[in-house]
């Protein structure tokens, strides 16, 4: 698998900005090692696009007829290599080059049907839409690794997700011409498609994850037999003898809960919710702490609670975050490169920097961010901050993606989290 053409542009005229992109990933076709008969765009615009976006669809499709598919959503930033685009008008495109029996553009009006069997999906999705949670984990056990990976759009002008199949427009889209709002949408991928995914956290536990021994409906009464009003208050130490004080840590404060479980893990261990290093496993989700309930000494969040769950309380933290998204790309490239790369092609990668070349030997063909949108910008400390980590461990190869109302991985819709999914070569 080549290298994935891929552009980035900002311009408060979109005709202007889709110039830029075109001649990016034109420029790139043309180069030894990339595609350059790719059929799968994905499509990434600022929601300041967002009234444009059937323009934009129309004028990139007529542009490059050789892309018969197409896929993607707005957001309120957008990602690309080493760069993301805040509070301004922007687009990203990045052109996959697929074998054309193992991948199918999926929406609402076009679910995936059975005649493809997807191992993995990348889904787009409307946060505003009946039972997301459900149909995020109906979509993924259309799946045979049971992986999702994507986000919920985000918009301050209305979300919108592009889909388009091999035909034009999805049949049975109607007029839609190929913007969606509402449901899922984007591309299954088939076996065939080398993918690795990781989820990367960006709250830090406040002390060890606690047993829900007792709820009702979003309100965690016990932990571990204990009222979970009085749990909370002690590890945040604070006191409701001052209000204000505490109300302003409260505030500050975000639960982490992992789903009880029958599944164990391959040590035959329990998963763990805060592992041995004192941070967040993958699969604990965060929610938003939105009550207290002084007379049942409860806690109230915002998602159902099971009785069995494990709860920590945690906060928001900087370092933590950049050192867990450092800690995924190493695992990918870990993964990915070679333990004993060949003579010539280590001299051509320090000859040339190893932190910024998009080689072959990388086994990375492109790659999709999603990130939250409370993570960018200064969270990690400047402008496209959070990206600049991903190219000093990744190099410089194809990226795109956005910054979401939530994220997905898994059958999980998370918050305040980045899923890094590549695309190998291999």
């Amino acid at each position: 698998m080549k290298l994935f053409p891929y552009g980035h542009a900002t311009h408060p005229q979109w005709r202007m900005a889709a110039g830029l992109v075109l001649a990016q990933v034109r420029a790139q076709m043309a180069l030894h090692g990339y595609a350059s008969s790719p059929t799968l765009a994905l499509l990434y615009i600022t929601d300041h696009y967002a009234p444009e976006a059937a323009g934009i669809l129309s004028h990139l499709s007529a542009e490059l007829p050789g892309i018969t598919d197409w896929s993607g959503t707005v957001g309120v930033g957008i990602a690309s290599n080493n760069v993301e685009y805040f509070d301004e008008p922007a687009m990203a495109l990045m052109l996959c080059e697929l074998p054309s029996d193992q991948y199918r553009v999926f929406s609402g009006v076009a679910p995936l049907g059975l005649g493809f069997e997807a191992h993995t999906a990348l889904v787009h999705a409307d946060a505003s839409s009946p039972d997301l949670p459900d149909l995020i984990k109906e979509m993924s056990a259309r799946t045979a690794s049971g992986y999702l990976f994507g986000g919920l759009s985000s918009s301050r002008l209305g979300t919108l997700q592009f889909a388009v199949g091999g035909n034009g427009n999805i049949s049975g889209q109607g007029a839609a011409s190929g913007v969606f709002q509402g449901g899922l949408s984007g591309v299954a991928f088939g076996e065939g498609v080398g993918l690795l995914s990781r989820v990367t956290q960006g709250c830090l536990p406040l002390a060890q994850a606690h047993s829900v021994t007792s709820a009702q409906d979003n309100v965690a009464l016990t932990l571990g037999n204990e009222p979970a009003l009085d749990v909370m208050l002690r590890e945040l130490k604070v006191s409701l003898a001052q209000p204000e004080h505490a109300l302003m840590v409260v505030r500050a404060t975000l639960v982490g809960l992992l789903q009880p479980s029958d599944e164990e893990a391959p040590t035959g261990e329990a998963q763990a919710a805060v592992g041995r290093t004192g941070n967040f496993g993958s699969d604990v989700i965060v929610r938003h702490i939105i009550g207290l309930d002084p007379a049942r000494r409860g806690v109230a969040v915002a998602t159902e609670l099971e009785v069995g769950m494990q709860l920590a309380f945690c906060q928001r933290n900087v370092q933590a975050a950049k050192a867990d998204l450092m800690r995924v790309c190493a695992e990918i490239r870990e993964e990915l490169e070679p333990q004993e790369l060949p003579l010539e092609t280590v001299q051509a990668l320090a000859s040339a920097g190893i932190e910024s070349v998009p080689h072959l030997a990388r086994g990375i063909a492109g790659a999709v961010y999603v990130s939250c949108t409370g993570r960018g910008g200064a969270h990690f400390g400047g402008p496209s901050a959070e990206l600049q980590i991903v190219r000093r461990a990744l190099g410089d190869v194809p990226l795109v993606g956005f910054f979401a109302g939530g994220e997905i991985a898994r059958n999980h819709l998370y918050g305040y989290t980045g899923v890094l999914t590549v695309f190998t070569t291999n």
